[in-house]
């Protein structure tokens, strides 16, 4: 070994050291979400990362993992967006925070009108007017429920309580959001704490029957709402669903008509919907928002994750003038009182109004489409591989579903389930690729900032995983 070489390994050693360091230290205070402790840290040994960059992860250790997750979807620009965080550093240097109840300030009033300006609309509907701010997804989502069933209360409509939720949904693990899941990890526990949803057949083309195409697997499912919202007329307030994607539920995937179709349910029985694009909003569909790939537009639109570029928690609700004006009254008891602490924060705002500004600069949505088939591309040639039952594809998100270790098609993936799932995620960090799976799915959800040789070697490690995993 020279001299370099042996430098090298004692930089090495040392840096390893630090990371199983700070190992240690957060097993000892540490309560990790979505994770059984136990398993630390042997099954699923923790990676202390350092930094960021773009589309890397850099751990104390010196290695450099792809991000293929976006880190739970929400760092859609990359790591470290100097353009965000100059932003975050000149709000935070200004107005870290002040209350919104009474007080206002430039970020919220600027953000709410760039909502606005691009949210969803659709020829002949009133277009979406406000926004309500709110810390995270899962608190965006309690918020349009409560509206939902207020706005029906004050409206003299009491009997309508009732949210119609689809299959294999997810929309957050806050109880009212949870009441409307169906992912059965996380609800069976604290099924009886939970207000009684009513579900309806996902339009998940994985699902289609023999020679049913996926618009034919939407309609189908679609003429199933009609049947529930007729059997509970005058009962239901709101249809909450995902629009194209469901992610939590292993990343399934259906057409556009399922949502044309619901929107014209919702306006025939009277119906709110409540479209959750808290993980397919800004441009991870290939459009702005999945709803403009139906052409149509929600009465309540919930907005988080890539909202900031994945650099602060933020959440928005956008709502109908229409909805806003059931709240006008004398009466506090008529208006909108759910609030938290950090609503509206300023340098989340800031941090927001940035990463909306990176799409123009950037023609980012072109710049997406040509991404997203780069990622097609090397995603179709897994397709043959035998471990492979399905691979589906939506703009930036691609789903690579293995052969199942158990009940193959009911949709109850849940992340790092074990088995081949987690056997794929270890083969995949170990050679410097941060793959979460969903029980048996693999998926690509990268930050648009992703480049040729990283997708190389996103598909490269993806396929030797699937060796791993099915072996």
């Amino acid at each position: 070994m020279n001299g370099f070489d042996h430098d090298a390994a004692i930089l090495a050693a040392g840096r390893e050291r630090l990371a199983d360091g700070w190992r240690q230290r957060d097993l000892e205070v540490l309560w990790h979400p979505c994770t059984q402790m136990r398993e630390h840290p042997h099954v699923l040994p923790l990676v202390p990362i350092a930094r960021g960059e773009g589309e890397w992860l850099v751990g104390m250790d010196g290695r450099r993992y792809l991000d293929a997750v976006s880190s739970w979807w929400t760092c859609i620009h990359g790591h470290a967006e100097p353009r965000i965080a100059a932003a975050i550093a000149r709000q935070a240097a200004t107005l870290e925070h002040v209350i919104l109840a009474g007080c206002t300030h430039a970020p919220a009033v600027e953000l709410a009108e760039r909502l606005l300006a691009i949210a969803p609309r659709q020829p002949g509907r009133a277009p979406l007017a406000k926004v309500f701010y709110a810390d995270n997804g899962s608190a965006g989502v309690e918020v349009a429920l409560k509206m939902a069933f207020h706005w029906f209360r004050n409206a003299g409509e009491p009997g309508r309580t009732k949210f119609v939720a689809l299959e294999n949904g997810y929309h957050g693990e806050t109880l009212g959001a949870l009441a409307v899941g169906d992912i059965p990890l996380y609800r069976r526990v604290y099924a009886p704490l939970l207000a009684e949803a009513l579900f309806a057949p996902s339009p998940d083309a994985f699902l289609a029957q023999p020679g049913e195409d996926a618009e034919a697997c939407a309609h189908r499912a679609a003429d199933a709402l009609a049947a529930l919202l007729e059997a509970h007329r005058g009962e239901v307030c709101a249809l909450i669903l995902e629009p194209l994607v469901q992610c939590a539920g292993a990343m399934r995937m259906h057409h556009p008509a399922y949502l044309r179709r619901a929107r014209e349910l919702c306006d025939a029985h009277g119906v709110l919907l409540i479209a959750d694009e808290i993980a397919v909003g800004f441009g991870r569909t290939g459009t702005m928002f999945a709803c403009e790939q139906a052409g149509i537009a929600p009465d309540l639109l919930c907005l988080s994750k890539g909202l900031t570029g994945g650099s602060l928690p933020l959440a928005a609700v956008l709502a109908t003038q229409a909805i806003f004006d059931g709240f006008l009254d004398d009466s506090r008891e008529r208006a909108f009182l759910h609030s938290h602490s950090y609503t509206g924060n300023p340098v989340a705002c800031a941090a927001a109004l940035a990463s909306l500004s990176i799409f123009d600069s950037d023609d980012l949505l072109a710049r997406n489409r040509a991404t997203a088939a780069a990622m097609g591309e090397r995603a179709t040639a897994l397709r043959a591989h035998p471990g492979v039952v399905d691979v589906r594809q939506t703009g930036m998100v691609v789903a690579i579903e293995m052969a199942h270790d158990t009940a193959a098609r009911d949709g109850t993936a849940v992340e790092i389930a074990g088995g081949r799932g987690l056997r794929a995620y270890r083969h995949a960090i170990d050679r410097g690729v941060l793959l979460r799976p969903l029980g048996d799915v693999l998926y690509w959800m990268p930050p648009y900032c992703i480049g040729d040789e990283a997708l190389d070697h996103l598909a490269d490690v993806t396929r030797s995983a699937i060796d791993a995993a099915m072996g």
